[in-house]
């Protein structure tokens, strides 16, 4: 039993958590719009914030967390692959940027360039590093000599600039971004196309089971290959505003690099030969991913195996029962931490408890304990689920199991969730009228494509006259561009 003092101090609470909501919370509707939305669940969720360089972001440790998280994963598998971490110099001599030409030519608008030290004009442009090919393969031919040698796996956990001038967007479309860069080099073709295979394996692996989010995993048109590669793959997202977005990527490179820079070596036969090369990435673009897909009205939801924190408890207190509740509490977070679930005591004097409910949905956290003088006269704790926002019972002796079940069915529901999005908005079209009408919907559009570029280029053209005809404006011509870039790119690896 509550007695009246208590009833009336719970009330309060609740008023006051309310009114807290209206400015701790997002203000405008997911579904209403979208872009708002998106940026107000990053900056009020304080995974990330602006600086006064236009287009470059700060991560916050809340944001840069949920990178660490990612990055374990991640790092973990490259190593049982046989993959080295190393680190190459930011900046890159103009002349070795150039040795590639499709390279070069691809990369080139979106160049940062240093030229000056000082007041001294330099002898030489250095670019700031939009990606590492040619820093890194200039001293990879002084360490290939001969198939011994092979195969070479190396990757970097770094930043990248690319000085891009379209609409930036946090995590999305950004002029510096973190990354891993994968770069391989093997004596034979087989061996290197099979590392495309396995990487694209773990990327899938990583995004289904790590971050919840379902793709469509495939191979590039040549139009939309990286600069300077034979074949580019990578896993496309479809975002609940009907746009679509890149995910990670991996580019078999063939010889095109190796012949630039010279990475020859003497094969088994006792002949020259040019190494097999592949390039792979993974960015901080799947935060903002994660957030779009899986994020809803009251802000973040996170899959439990990328969270930062996985449970969150907020004691329910009142002056006369606070000693006891506390202890309570921490013993609930002591059991959690024997489990290894990434456990938060929140038990802030200064805010309300409705306060810190709205905070900790704000930011995601798959489910939140709440534990008060009621509760432990009934030996019990409430699970709030993030993810569907229902409330159960646990007992105190048995609540890190209720716990563990519930971060197993969150994920997996949060995964479901996306597969189910995913796979109803894609729909099978036979023309480009139907790509026109796919993209009109919002929908992805799915189709035969012989993989000539002149066709794709054709048929770039006939929907841009398509939809000229009927007067729409540049946003939809960009948004059908995407569209049908999907639909030309998805043959299974």
């Amino acid at each position: 039993m509550v007695n009246a003092k208590n009833k009336k101090a719970a009330a309060a609470e609740d008023k006051t958590g309310n009114a807290e909501k209206k400015t701790l919370g997002i203000t405008v509707k997911k579904s209403e719009d979208f872009s708002e939305w998106y940026t107000q669940a990053v900056a009020k969720a304080e995974l990330a914030d602006y600086t006064k360089v236009s287009g470059c972001l700060v991560l916050r440790p809340y944001g840069y967390a949920i990178w660490e998280k990612l990055v374990k994963e991640v790092d973990s598998r490259l190593k049982k692959m046989g993959v080295q971490n190393c680190y190459f110099p930011l900046f890159i001599p103009e002349s070795l940027l150039k040795k590639e030409e499709q390279h070069v030519k691809g990369f080139a608008p979106e160049v940062a360039w240093v030229t000056h030290a000082s007041d001294t004009k330099l002898d030489e442009r250095l670019a700031v590093r939009p990606t590492s090919e040619t820093i890194m393969y200039d001293s990879v031919s002084k360490w290939v000599r001969s198939w011994r040698d092979l195969p070479l796996k190396l990757n970097q956990w770094n930043n990248v600039v690319r000085w891009e001038f379209r609409h930036p967007t946090p995590f999305i479309r950004t002029r510096e971004f973190l990354w891993c860069e994968g770069h391989t080099a093997f004596a034979t073709k087989e061996e290197a196309e099979q590392e495309i295979q396995d990487i694209m394996a773990l990327w899938k692996e990583i995004t289904e089971n790590c971050l919840a989010l379902a793709g469509l995993p495939g191979r590039k048109s040549e139009a939309e290959k990286f600069a300077g590669a034979a074949a580019s793959y990578s896993i496309e997202y479809f975002l609940p505003n009907g746009k679509a977005a890149q995910g990670p990527d991996a580019h078999f490179d063939g010889q095109n690099f190796a012949k630039a820079f010279e990475i020859k070596f003497l094969n088994k036969d006792g002949r020259h030969d040019y190494a097999w090369q592949n390039t792979w990435a993974i960015t901080t673009r799947m935060i903002g991913l994660l957030v779009m897909t899986h994020g809803d009205d009251y802000g973040l939801v996170l899959p439990p195996k990328i969270a930062p924190i996985q449970v969150v408890i907020v004691p329910i207190i009142f002056e006369d029962s606070k000693k006891e509740v506390l202890a309570a509490a921490a013993k609930i977070k002591e059991e959690l931490e024997k489990e290894n679930i990434a456990a938060e005591l929140d038990d802030r004097d200064t805010y309300t408890a409705g306060w810190k409910f709205n905070e900790w949905e704000l930011k995601g956290v798959p489910v939140r304990i709440e534990v008060g003088p009621r509760d432990l006269k009934q030996k019990q704790a409430v699970l709030f689920r993030r993810d569907i926002r229902t409330k159960e019972s646990a007992k105190l002796a048995t609540t890190a199991v209720a716990v563990k079940k519930a971060l197993d069915e969150i994920q997996r529901s949060l995964y479901q969730k996306s597969k189910r999005q995913l796979e109803s908005n894609v729909v099978a079209v036979k023309n480009v009228s139907g790509i026109a009408a796919a993209a009109k919907n919002k929908k992805l559009a799915k189709g035969f494509f012989c993989g000539s570029a002149k066709c794709e280029e054709r048929k770039k053209k006939q929907l841009c006259c398509l939809w000229k005809r009927r007067n729409c404006n540049v946003f939809w011509e960009g948004l059908l561009t995407l569209f049908l870039s999907l639909w030309l790119l998805y043959r299974k690896v």
